[in-house]
């Protein structure tokens, strides 16, 4: 098995990726009112610099695993906006004792353009994304409140029904395979640069 798998929810996502079938496990974010209207607002725009900051209440690694599989969902949400990207830094500030995290990443898009993605943990930080990215028509600094997330897990096990029911074409699944494999990836090299 490969190094990224660190623990029963990696395994199990990893053999649907082997058998060809993926479930949405650790990235049902994708399936938000908050990404439909990201990835809209996105489209066709010529990306300068971006950053995406997470920030939430303390998180136990031994039992969540290291942040960049954590938070993955915020790695993928970068990569199926701007496409595949490479790995700049990677620099990780713990305070154990205080329950205090931040991993700030600096990543670059095909392009060459810039992006940083910080995830920051501690007692008193609220659930909260902010991202700002800057285009060459303009600047994204937040997202406006688009509405409920509805049925989102349902939504995610429709996906995967109409998958096992060879709803979705052979393409369609490579990409999909393709982006998995290459935040999984990614998350490693970042694990490894900050390690």
């Amino acid at each position: 098995m490969p190094s990224y798998i660190i623990d029963d929810n990696y395994l199990f996502y990893s053999i649907f990726i082997m058998i060809g079938k993926v479930l949405h496990e650790e990235h049902v974010e994708l399936l938000m009112e908050e990404f439909t209207f990201l990835k809209k607002e996105v489209m066709g725009k010529d990306l300068l610099k971006g950053s995406l900051l997470f920030t939430a209440g303390p998180l136990a690694e031994e039992r969540f695993g290291f942040p960049a599989f954590s938070g993955i969902s915020r790695l993928t949400w970068l990569v199926s906006l701007f496409g595949e990207l490479s790995l700049v830094s990677a620099t990780l500030e713990e305070r154990k004792e205080d329950q205090y995290m931040k991993m700030t990443v600096c990543l670059e898009t095909e392009n060459k353009r810039p992006l940083t993605w910080i995830e920051e943990r501690g007692p008193g930080l609220k659930r909260n994304r902010h991202l700002s990215f800057h285009f060459k028509s303009g600047s994204l600094e937040n997202i406006p409140n688009v509405g409920i997330n509805k049925n989102i897990f349902l939504k995610d096990q429709n996906i995967f029904v109409q998958k096992l029911l060879g709803k979705y074409s052979e393409k369609e699944l490579a990409a999909e395979k393709k982006r998995i494999l290459h935040c999984l990836w990614l998350a490693e090299e970042i694990q490894k640069c900050c390690r």
